[in-house]
């Protein structure tokens, strides 16, 4: 593999400063890319088989169930029971808004055996560039010169439109060669992802378990005589023996915070973090952008928290999210401080967490659109002691921090094959030699 290298040895007869290129590059209309590289309309490298696209009506789909993908512009939209394409196609999008989110949504999608296209989208066939290069090398590209405006935000790219679009083609065999290294990278990241979500699985099935106490710890499961401890009947249902109801109210401090005023500037930008409702969705909060003076804190009713302090969002789009926060802080109105007394705040937030949607269907049905605080120093739950809510919060916080982990992981893999796509595409990394790409 050899590398492209700005600062290498550069041909300088008849360029301006601005004109240098690099020794076997060259400057095109789609930027500098290898000698050897050629640059050709869409019309020339590859096939636009719009006559294969066949519009089916969703009530018409509803009784063609079956294994066949039916694509939409940017998406799978249905499964069929009958094909009207088979092969390699790559699609991109006629309409819709997509095409202004070129550098964080795929523009284009690869299709391969047997499936169908609606008209929203246009199918390309490989002719000298490959069906998966055209895929590849547009599916993070601005074509927004070749757009026409439908509406505010609605764009269309014509059939004509499209086909005028320049496109870098490296050799067949180097083609190949970059498909394999991206598809080998989206292999990696399918797998992360599959593997992430089958540790969330775990997760909120071991939550279920623990935090109901359906499922016991060993140390906490046998009596002092070694049998096995039972289950009794409660407000609550069925709970273990040796747990009990609380209510919030009675056993946790609860505040909400403040905000200083907008219109006093030096009340903003200091040294304390001060956090809002969508922070919590961060889950474990360790930093935040919004920031206040002391001043800002002592005129306003925004309060203080501790690190380890649970919070709960109280309305708004995130209103019952939960997090911890990991360092002192300061929060704001939509935010409620719940401080227990002799249990633990990680068990609280784990248990508020599985129990969310439950609260938020109750709050509902008594006709409130909101969390509070009163409502939630009324709530109740079943509890261990102290010693075994730490035990069961342990356990699911190094499950956090194992997901957190692959999650880190993801991110860093998919940064890694975004660069690889801008050296891969463009020819600045080359996978195969120039002498051998022909």
């Amino acid at each position: 593999m050899s590398n492209y290298d700005p600062l290498a040895e550069m041909s300088t007869d008849n360029l301006s400063v601005e004109e240098l290129v690099p020794v076997g590059y060259k400057k095109t209309e789609v930027g500098v890319i290898p000698e050897d590289w050629d640059v050709k309309s869409v019309s020339e490298a590859f096939e636009v088989c719009n006559n294969l696209r066949f519009p089916i009506s969703s009530q018409d789909r509803a009784r063609m169930a079956g294994p066949y993908p039916y694509y939409g512009p940017t998406k799978i939209q249905d499964y069929l029971n009958e094909y009207r394409v088979e092969g390699e196609y790559a699609l991109i999008g006629e309409d819709g808004d997509h095409f202004l989110k070129f550098d964080s949504m795929s523009q284009t999608q690869l299709a391969a055996g047997r499936f169908n296209v609606n008209n929203h989208a246009h199918l390309i066939k490989g002719k000298v560039g490959s069906a998966r290069w055209f895929f590849l090398y547009f599916r993070n590209k601005d074509i927004s010169l070749y757009l026409t405006r439908q509406g505010a935000g609605r764009f269309k790219l014509n059939k004509a439109s499209l086909e005028r679009i320049p496109c870098a083609l490296p050799s067949s065999k180097e083609q190949i060669a970059i498909a394999k290294a991206l598809s080998d990278v989206d292999e990696l990241l399918n797998s992360l992802d599959k593997l992430i979500a089958k540790k969330q699985a775990i997760k909120t099935a071991t939550m279920q378990q623990l935090l109901t106490g359906k499922t016991r710890l060993p140390a906490f499961a046998f009596r002092e005589d070694g049998t096995r401890k039972g289950y009794k009947d409660s407000e609550l249902g069925e709970i273990p023996e040796d747990w009990e109801i609380i209510t919030i109210g009675d056993n946790c401090r609860t505040f909400a915070g403040g905000t200083p005023t907008t219109s006093n500037k030096s009340y903003y930008g200091g040294n304390i973090q001060w956090i809002n409702s969508s922070d919590l969705n961060k889950a474990q909060i360790y930093n935040v952008e919004g920031r206040i003076t002391n001043e800002g804190l002592q005129h306003s009713s925004a309060k203080e928290i501790k690190a380890g302090t649970f919070l709960i969002a109280l309305y708004g789009a995130t209103a019952g999210v939960c997090a911890i926060s990991q360092v002192d802080a300061a929060i704001n109105q939509a935010v409620l401080a719940v401080i227990p007394r002799g249990h633990s705040s990680k068990y609280l937030f784990y248990w508020f967490s599985m129990n969310k949607d439950k609260i938020i269907e109750n709050i509902l049905k008594e006709g409130s659109q909101i969390w509070s605080g009163d409502i939630i120093r009324l709530i109740s739950l079943p509890i261990a002691n102290t010693e075994e809510q730490t035990a069961i919060a342990t356990i699911l916080s190094d499950m956090d921090t194992e997901i957190q982990t692959l999650e880190k992981r993801l991110s860093k893999t998919r940064q890694i094959k975004q660069g690889m796509m801008q050296e891969l595409l463009t020819g600045k990394t080359r996978l195969v030699k120039p002498e051998a790409a022909a």
